[in-house]
């Protein structure tokens, strides 16, 4: 019996990849282009089903532990880098699986030497993650790599197309039941965009927190969203509904702390 992806799933594995579901970082003079960590794996669970894959991390290792300046003020901190291999595993059965290993680095800067191993840890798993389900196709990124990123558009369609489903040609699909589609910006309110006025608010309310609240905050939304290290500030991180209830809700829950 040959393993092979059903009808749907190569639709989906071969479909652009959203313009709408792509992010942009600084790095050096540039900017990259890059995915989101829950952004891949609500792709996997979509394309393979919540139990058509598996996840493992075969190797981790710090590289890097050295004390540092952080910030304006320069405080005393830590510098802490990780390389990660991840292997992801499609399938269930030994004769039905496909495997694919992706290696990545994270890097971790705090005070606290603690949070700073922690950050670069997962930044590695979930960089190695994302390398290895790049190579299934353009809803993990595959897009991307190509520099014109000609397979990158303005709306990919994937929204609308049915499910992945059980093949019926004969063939074992890997693929067992259907299951949700992704959110995307089109169907989750989450995503959608704040207003100029709602920003500047915002941006307000942030600038006027005592420095040790503005400081724990800094850092609980850079965890929270994932905010590349190497971001100076996270002022243009703040662009969608879900930044704003997130610190909405974060204000209202140290205002009770400090009651």
């Amino acid at each position: 019996m040959t393993c092979t992806f059903s009808t749907e799933q190569i639709t989906a594995l071969s479909a652009p990849l959203d313009r709408a579901k792509v992010r942009q970082r600084e790095q050096g003079r540039s900017q990259v282009s890059y995915l989101e960590g829950w952004q891949v794996i609500a792709e996997a669970n979509r394309i393979f089903g919540f139990d058509g894959w598996q996840r493992q991390t075969v190797a981790l290792r710090c590289v890097n532990q050295s004390e540092r300046t952080i910030g304006r003020d320069q405080k005393p901190g830590w510098g802490v880098t990780y390389t990660a291999r991840v292997r992801i595993t499609v399938g269930e059965g030994s004769a039905a699986q496909l495997i694919r290993e992706g290696c990545g680095a994270g890097h971790g800067i705090d005070t606290d030497l603690g949070q700073a191993h922690e950050s670069a840890l997962k930044e590695a798993e979930t960089d190695a993650m994302k390398r290895a389900l790049m190579t299934f196709g353009n809803p993990f990124g595959l897009a991307l790599y190509d520099k014109q990123q000609r397979e990158v558009t303005s709306s990919a369609g994937q929204s609308s197309a049915p499910p992945p489903a059980s093949a019926s040609n004969g063939t074992r699909s890997i693929h067992r039941r259907p299951t949700p589609a992704a959110p995307s910006a089109s169907n989750d309110p989450g995503l959608e965009p704040l207003d100029p006025a709602t920003i500047r608010q915002l941006h307000a309310t942030i600038r006027a927190l005592p420095a040790p609240v503005l400081e724990g905050f800094g850092k609980a939304f850079r965890k929270r969203f994932q905010v590349p290290e190497e971001a100076t500030s996270i002022a243009d991180r703040i662009l969608q509904k879900r930044h704003h209830d997130w610190i909405e809700t974060y204000l209202v829950q140290h205002q009770q702390v400090a009651a």
